[in-house]
């Protein structure tokens, strides 16, 4: 058994430690949050007020973040990580931030005396509760073999990608495919309603055909279609705009600097970043569907909701 800090306990966050708790470790969770702290609780994490109380005697550390200046914060301030952890515990960020802020943090660790590996995370909520992620691990091969260990009892799939800030690579990578996915979803369901087909029954077509995908399978954007689509409830987030065009714009920049032209990139940022112009950039990013749609408007979604 392990004694694990993690920090950041929303709704990633709290179900991981929740499920470390689960396979028998300790675990001293610490959030600004209340209602994170309390739903962290109910999973039998120990909560804690500080990061400090957080990481006393500790083996790992969890950050699980939502922006890269947070992470650069939690690491970097004066009470932040590498001022009160002890050095023999091993770092893991599981967040999506940019590929500098990783570099960053594998550097700084090592400046300072610290293991560091960059374990970002695919498969969202449902893959958070239901232990289903797959991790993705950039570092030393020593270190990303401890982090294996640690991360098994909360993924289906656990991949060594090489080194320093090859975890968080792939994960843009895939977010990449993923929105880009998106959109060809949301133009062909918009292409089907409009030919009269039925959205169950193209559906049915579509996911045993070429245009099989996950965002297809997950969130195809009709109500009553597909069971986990955010359109059966008014496109409430389970990804929302504003984390899509954030770890969006990471690949981007990421692609500017390999001299890349990621033209669809740019198109699907475009559209996230207008869902956020007009306010809703807390709703889900397949409601990106409605740029697709003739007026705008799209079953499943009022506007002003």
């Amino acid at each position: 058994m392990a004694t694990i800090a993690w920090i950041g306990l929303g709704h990633m966050g709290a179900p991981m430690a929740g499920n470390l708790v689960a396979a028998g470790h300790l675990v001293r969770g610490v959030d600004p949050v209340p209602a994170a702290r309390t739903a962290a609780a109910e999973r039998g994490v120990h909560v804690v007020a500080t990061i400090e109380a957080a990481v006393r005697g500790v083996d790992a550390v969890f950050t699980s973040l939502p922006r890269s200046e947070h992470v650069r914060s939690v690491y970097g301030d004066d009470d932040g990580v590498w001022a009160t952890a002890p050095g023999s515990a091993l770092l893991l960020d599981t967040s999506t931030v940019d590929v500098a802020t990783s570099r960053f943090c594998h550097e700084a660790s090592v400046d300072r005396g610290f293991r560091f590996v960059d374990a970002p995370v695919s498969g969202g909520i449902a893959g958070a509760e239901a232990a289903t992620l797959t991790f993705m691990l950039g570092g030393d091969a020593a270190d990303v073999s401890e982090a294996t260990q640690l991360v098994e009892p909360l993924a289906a799939h656990v991949f060594d990608l090489g080194g320093p800030t090859m975890g968080i690579a792939a994960k843009l990578a895939n977010n990449l495919m993923l929105f880009v996915s998106l959109l060809g979803v949301a133009e062909g369901s918009q292409l089907a309603a409009r030919l009269g087909l039925d959205p169950a029954k193209f559906f049915e077509v579509a996911s045993v055909s070429s245009g099989e995908s996950w965002p297809l399978r997950t969130w195809y954007p009709s109500p009553g279609v597909v069971p986990t689509s955010p359109a059966n409830r008014g496109y409430d987030a389970t990804f929302s705009a504003v984390l899509a065009q954030k770890d969006l714009s990471f690949a981007v920049a990421a692609g500017d600097a390999a001299g890349l032209p990621m033209s669809a990139s740019r198109i699907a940022l475009q559209q996230f970043e207008r869902l956020i112009d007009e306010g809703l950039g807390g709703k889900d990013a397949s409601l990106i569907v409605k740029y697709a749609s003739a007026d705008g408007r799209v079953a499943g979604f009022e506007p002003g909701s």
